[in-house]
């Protein structure tokens, strides 16, 4: 990842340059990722697994707020959208295991599909310094 003095953080990820958006972008003290799946290298990972892929999501997104200048601590916010209804408990243990002690607001949504339908979930975060 590599952050612009534009504010703005850049995974590289095939979907940033094909639909022209930014991982991240840092607003004063606030660091707002886009929504991260569990694409790697242009390729979507653990397929049919919904925890991992949240995992690799989190982790994605949690290195764009680090590259804004914050830390997982500093996370307000997070939402996730599944594709199948028996994934929220898989997305919420993930969730809750990264930012347990750290207790984000939260908002979770079904939705009909994702961008690559491989993809079981979708997470954003933001992020704000105290």
């Amino acid at each position: 990842m590599s952050m612009e003095s534009t504010g703005r953080v850049f995974s590289g990820g095939i979907w940033e340059e094909r639909y022209g958006y930014a991982r991240a972008v840092v607003v004063g003290d606030r660091v707002i990722v886009s929504g991260c799946t569990a694409t790697v290298d242009g390729e979507v990972r653990h397929d049919g697994d919904a925890y991992l892929q949240s995992r690799t999501a989190m982790d994605i997104a949690l290195e764009a707020v680090e590259m804004g200048g914050l830390t997982r601590e500093d996370v307000v916010m997070v939402r996730y959208y599944v594709v199948e209804h028996g994934h929220f408990d898989q997305v919420g243990r993930a969730i809750g295991e990264v930012f347990g002690r750290v207790r984000p607001a939260c908002t979770g949504v079904r939705v009909a599909g994702l961008v690559d339908p491989k993809m079981l979930v979708e997470i954003e975060i933001e992020a704000l310094r105290a």
